[in-house]
C-alpha cells in the first residue's frame, strides 16, 4: 500500500493531506497576500474576508459529502455549526484581552494569525487523545454527555464575569520566567531593551502577552468544543476539520464582531442550550437509538436562529429604549 493510501486516524493518508495543503494556502493567503504589512481592518473587509473563510468551509463540507456520503457531510455541517457559535464567546474575551494589553488595532490581526497556529497544534493534540480515549474506553462519551449537559446548564444560569487576566496564573508564570516590556516596539513579539550597563537583554513586549493569553483561552474553550464536537460525531477527521475551519474564519469575522459582540448578548442561552442538546444526545443514542443527524442539524441551527434573532431584537430595543430616556433627560434639563 502507497502512502497516501495508508490509512490514519480513520481516513487515507491523502485526505488529511488535502486538507493540511488547504489550511496552509489558506495562511499563506491571509498573511503573505491579503494581509501585509500592519493595518486596521475595517467591518466591510473583515465581513468580506469572513464570508470566504466560511464559504471556503462549506465547499470542504461539500467535498465531504461527495466523498464520505450525506451522514458525513451533515455531520460535519452540524459540527462546523456548533464550533463557529461556540467561538463567537472567544471574540468576546480575546477584546477584553486585546483592551486588558491596550493592543492598537493595526497589530491585532498578527497576533491572532499567529494564534492560529498554535491553535492548530493544540486542537491537534486534544481531538487526539479525546479520539484514543473513546477508542479504548467508549464509556467516557457518557463523562463527555455529562459534561456538556453541566456546562449548559451552567451557562444558562451563570452571570458575566469579566476575564481576571491579573490574576492568571501562567501569565504570572511566564513573567516569572521571562522579562517583559511595558511598552511595546511595533508589531515584535520581543524586543531588545538597554540596560544600565549598556547590555542590551531580550525581553517579551505586551504583544506577546496578549498571544499567550488568547492561546490559554482557546484552551479553556475547547474543553466545552471539542467533546461537544465528539458527542455529535467520533470520526477524528470531521471532528478537527470541522473545528479548524470554524476557527480559521474567527479572525476575519472579530473584527466585524467586536464592536457589537453586545448585539448577541442571548446568544449564549441558545449556545447553553445546544450544549445540554449534544450531551443529552450521546445518552439517548446509546439508550434510545441513534438520532437522524438531520433532525440534529435542524434543531441545532434552530436553536442557534432563534438565538441571534432574539439578541438583536431585544439588544436593538433596549438601544432604543436607553436613546429615548437619554432624550428626555436631556429636554427635563434644558426646561429647568
Amino acid at each position: 500500500m502507497s502512502f497516501f493510501g495508508a490509512e490514519f486516524l480513520g481516513q487515507p493518508a491523502a485526505v488529511w493531506l488535502l486538507f493540511t495543503g488547504i489550511v496552509a494556502l489558506l495562511l499563506v493567503l491571509d498573511l503573505g497576500v491579503l494581509n501585509r504589512g500592519d493595518h486596521e481592518i475595517g467591518i466591510r473587509r473583515s465581513l468580506v474576508l469572513s464570508s470566504f473563510y466560511i464559504g471556503v468551509a462549506l465547499l470542504f463540507g461539500a467535498w465531504v459529502w461527495y466523498d464520505l456520503g450525506a451522514d458525513a457531510g451533515m455531520l460535519y455541517l452540524t459540527g462546523f455549526v456548533v464550533e463557529k457559535s461556540l467561538a463567537l464567546d472567544n471574540i468576546f474575551v480575546i477584546s477584553l484581552i486585546f483592551s486588558a494589553f491596550a493592543i492598537p488595532r493595526a497589530y491585532q490581526h498578527r497576533v491572532l494569525f499567529w494564534g492560529i497556529l498554535g491553535v492548530l497544534v493544540l486542537r491537534a493534540i486534544m481531538i487526539g487523545l479525546g479520539a484514543a480515549l473513546i477508542s479504548s474506553f467508549g464509556w467516557i462519551l457518557y463523562i463527555f454527555g455529562a459534561f456538556l449537559i453541566l456546562t449548559g446548564i451552567k451557562m444558562l444560569f451563570a452571570g458575566d464575569e469579566p476575564m481576571d487576566l491579573e490574576n492568571s496564573r501562567i501569565l504570572k508564570l511566564v513573567r516569572r520566567m521571562i522579562p517583559v516590556s511595558p511598552h511595546l516596539d511595533g508589531h515584535r513579539f520581543f524586543t531588545r531593551v538597554q540596560q544600565a550597563g549598556g547590555k542590551a537583554h531580550l525581553v517579551a513586549t505586551p504583544l506577546f502577552l496578549a498571544l499567550v493569553s488568547i492561546e490559554i483561552a482557546d484552551i479553556v474553550f475547547a474543553v466545552d468544543s471539542v467533546p461537544a464536537v465528539f458527542a455529535i460525531t467520533t470520526d477524528p477527521y470531521i471532528v478537527y476539520t470541522s473545528n479548524i475551519f470554524a476557527i480559521l474564519g474567527l479572525r476575519a469575522l472579530y473584527f466585524a464582531l467586536a464592536a457589537m459582540v453586545h448585539r448577541f448578548h442571548y446568544l449564549k442561552y441558545a449556545l447553553a442550550l445546544v450544549l445540554v442538546l449534544v450531551g443529552g444526545k450521546i445518552f439517548w443514542t446509546h439508550l434510545v437509538g441513534p438520532v437522524d443527524t438531520l433532525i440534529s442539524l435542524g434543531s441545532t441551527i434552530g436553536l442557534l436562529g432563534g438565538g441571534v434573532i432574539v439578541s438583536l431584537w431585544k439588544t436593538r430595543r433596549d438601544d432604543r429604549a436607553a436613546l429615548q430616556a437619554g432624550a428626555s433627560d436631556v429636554s427635563i434639563k434644558r426646561t429647568q
